[in-house]
């Protein structure tokens, strides 16, 4: 836990959000929050989701949580959360939103999530990036824009965390040596695509099922980038049902070669865990850069 929570002094943010008199009756934790405290609040107002965090960037990373959502609900037709309240009061940052009763899966869920992720791809844009940095867990995600996707992926992906690792006396400079020439193959390996609105943190922790088992998505590192991106991070620790696969292939089918370029997109969730959590995810790495080189 990252603070201690006070009933009345939260009962007064949340009266201060929704303009009215609210009284928080039950405060109560939850699983599931790996950066911040998370709880559960039974209010006269209804429930409400809060996470709290006390981190140095805490405030600029639920601020850009809130921009990912509220870009995910205009773009997608997702059950997504909305914000309540976002405040941040001295080393404290506090982010309020609805909360989403859970409930076994339709009989489409699936289904219905292959359609919903597709339709979110079909946004596009004409360049790689966003108009904001913002964070993938508690690590800075650099969006800064560019014409190309190849680019994009080396300079504002891979770069980033490999320096981040060499920093953090993670990798060595043999290791730095042989995904620099992973890299130099980017180009070839690729598909060209136009840019497409991604969730960006596309884990099976990340998705919900709503009160009428329809699918709900959370926690978002939106981007403009490549589909593949998403489609390959629901892969990496599994969760997914095939069906999802098979309806996303014939709603929005896939460039040839998608699963011969699986590890090398995850090459980037797999450098943020590694710099996050620490070596024990390096093996992995170390076998997807060998296959590429």
């Amino acid at each position: 836990m990252y603070a201690v929570i006070d009933k009345d002094h939260l009962s007064k943010l949340l009266s201060q959000a929704l303009s009215k008199p609210v009284e928080v009756g039950e405060l109560r934790a939850v699983g599931g929050g790996s950066i911040s405290s998370t709880y559960k609040i039974q209010s006269s107002a209804g429930m409400y989701f809060l996470k709290v965090n006390e981190g140095e960037s805490a405030m600029e990373m639920f601020k850009t949580e809130a921009n990912g959502l509220d870009i995910l609900r205009e773009k997608s037709s997702f059950v997504i959360p909305r914000v309540i309240s976002l405040v941040n009061e001295g080393s404290i940052a506090y982010l309020a939103m609805e909360f989403i009763n859970s409930s076994a899966r339709s009989s489409n869920y699936w289904q219905d999530l292959a359609v919903k992720l597709a339709g979110l791809h079909k946004h596009t844009n004409t360049k790689f990036g966003l108009i904001e940095d913002n964070f993938i867990g508690s690590l800075p995600q650099q969006n800064g824009f560019t014409d190309d996707w190849s680019s994009f992926f080396i300079d504002r992906r891979i770069l980033p965390m490999v320096k981040m690792a060499v920093v953090g006396g993670l990798v060595t400079k043999a290791f730095v040596a042989e995904i620099n020439l992973v890299l130099s193959k980017i180009v070839e390996l690729m598909p060209k695509e136009p840019s497409a609105l991604v969730h960006g943190d596309l884990w099976s922790g990340n998705l919900m099922v709503d009160s009428h088992g329809h699918p709900s998505l959370i926690d978002p590192a939106v981007y403009y980038g490549h589909r593949e991106m998403d489609i390959a991070f629901s892969h990496l620790f599994g969760g997914f049902g095939q069906r999802f696969y098979d309806t996303y292939q014939e709603v929005f089918p896939m460039e040839p070669g998608f699963d011969s370029r699986i590890d090398l997109y995850n090459l980037y969730p797999l450098l943020v865990h590694l710099n996050l959590f620490g070596r024990s995810y390096l093996g992995q790495i170390e076998q997807i850069i060998s296959r590429f080189t």
